[in-house]
Order: structure tokens, then C-alpha cells, then sequence
């Protein structure tokens, strides 16, 4: 006799827990058999995501190479390592990765599988924050709400490149809603970790670990900073992760429409 059960992670986007992109099912089949049979356990986690555009798609200002590199071989790192913590112990079974995120923080005291679980979440949410094309100036109600945080979309840029040249050693820049201020707002973070611990909304994210521009830019932080800004982000992604924000946070004026 046997019996599987398979929990897929809550709707195809548990980024925020309110972001629109997909991630992996999270499946956990058991089959127990009787008799002289052996017991067998069958366990599916995480897979990796495949970034949404070909690998060549974002040059000449992000390579294949890196692509190759950072998404095929660290990235994937990440996932592997993710899903053999895991494999040891069911205890985590069913949570969406942003909650498993959260949980294995521990409230600043990291549980081992933390690095991975973040490491993966942080990976598919840039991926996600960069689009061919990309860059420019945001539009409609999220260029609005920029400008009234920051005072203008000229000082928002700014002060997310600004971050991105004093972050020291290894880490992420982000843009994030701040659930109590009700304000976006430009956080740094140091390796790891990511803002769903202090209960912001990430918009968009820009890694700053080496791996993620050495090969392109050298040690050219700076380059790779504004090149980001002006070639690479998705505005698209913003606007669509800012509307579904406004489910949990009120902003008033303006009304991020959604895309």
C-alpha cells in the first residue's frame, strides 16, 4: 500500500508572497511498501528556474559567459545545495520559498539551509529584475511614487548607484516598499541576506557579488551599476510587483496600475 502527496508552492508567484513570477513546485512523494519490500522515499524539491529570456539575450551589457557562469553553474550551485538540506530532514516540507526564506532566518540566527534557500530566491528575483531593453525611466504610477519618495527619478538613481559603490564586500542593493512607512526606500544588504527578514517588498534587486559583473566589467563596480540602471532593469517587473504590493500595503496617490 502506498500514498504520495505533492504540495505545489502557493500561485505561480510566491516572491513577496505577491510577485507574478514562477517558481518551482516544492513536491514530497512517499511510497511505503509492506512485507519483505524495502520502504522507499521519494522526495522532489526545488528545480532551477530558467531566467525569462535567452542567455544571450541581455548583451552586449550582460555576456552569455556570465550568464553561462552565474545562472548555470552558481545559481545551480544554490539549488543543489538547497534541496540536499532538505533531503535530510522534512521538517521545512511545505513552505512557499519566501516563507522558508523567513523561517530559516531565525531572527538573525541562520538555520543551515538558509544561505541556499535565500541564495536561490535572491538569484530568481534578479533574473526577474532584468529584461532586454531594459533600463530607461520607469512609467505611469511608479515613476509617480519615486518621485515622491525620493523627490526625483534623477535622485532615486542616484542613491541606488551610490549604494551599490559603498556596499562593502559582497551583497545586494535593492529598491523595496517599506511596509510601515508606507515609502519605497533603497536598502543594501550584506552576502546573503535579503529584506523578506525585515518585512519589506523587494521591487527590484541589482547583485553586487563579484561573480555577477567580474567578468564583464572587471572590478568596475561603477560601470556595471549604470549600465544596470540604464540598459538592464525591468521597470515592467517593478510596475507589476508594485501593484500586487498595494494588496498589502496602502499608498494612496498615486494608484499603480497593473500591467
Amino acid at each position: 500500500m502506498g500514498s504520495v502527496t505533492c504540495n505545489p508552492l502557493a500561485p505561480p508567484s510566491t516572491h513577496l508572497l505577491l510577485n507574478p513570477l514562477k517558481i518551482p513546485k516544492f513536491c514530497h512523494s512517499r511510497r511505503h511498501l509492506h512485507g519483505s519490500q524495502r520502504a522507499s522515499k521519494i522526495i522532489a524539491y526545488y528545480g532551477l528556474k530558467t531566467p525569462p529570456y535567452k542567455l544571450d539575450a541581455l548583451e552586449p551589457y550582460m555576456s552569455k559567459r556570465t550568464l553561462e557562469v552565474h545562472w548555470g553553474e552558481l545559481h545551480r550551485g544554490y539549488v543543489e545545495g538547497l534541496n540536499k538540506h532538505l533531503a535530510k530532514d522534512d521538517v521545512l516540507y511545505g513552505y512557499t520559498l519566501d516563507e522558508l526564506v523567513k523561517v530559516s532566518y531565525n531572527s538573525g540566527n541562520p538555520l543551515p539551509v538558509f544561505n541556499n534557500a535565500v541564495q536561490v530566491w535572491n538569484h530568481d528575483f534578479f533574473w526577474e529584475s532584468m529584461q532586454p531593453g531594459g533600463g530607461d525611466i520607469p512609467k505611469y504610477g511608479v515613476l509617480e511614487q519615486i518621485e515622491k519618495d525620493f523627490g526625483s527619478f534623477t535622485n532615486f538613481k542616484e542613491k541606488f548607484i551610490e549604494a551599490a559603490l559603498t556596499l562593502f564586500g559582497s551583497g545586494y542593493v535593492w529598491l523595496v516598499l517599506k511596509r510601515e512607512e508606507r515609502r519605497l526606500a533603497v536598502v543594501k544588504t550584506s552576502n546573503a541576506i535579503n529584506p523578506l527578514v525585515w518585512n519589506d517588498i523587494p521591487i527590484i534587486s541589482l547583485d553586487m557579488w563579484e561573480h555577477a559583473y567580474y567578468l564583464d566589467y572587471k572590478n568596475d563596480k561603477g560601470t556595471y551599476a549604470n549600465v544596470f540602471m540604464n540598459h538592464l532593469v525591468s521597470w515592467n517587473a517593478a510596475m507589476s510587483r508594485m501593484a500586487r504590493a498595494e494588496a498589502f500595503v496602502n499608498l494612496g496617490e498615486p494608484k499603480i496600475p497593473i500591467a
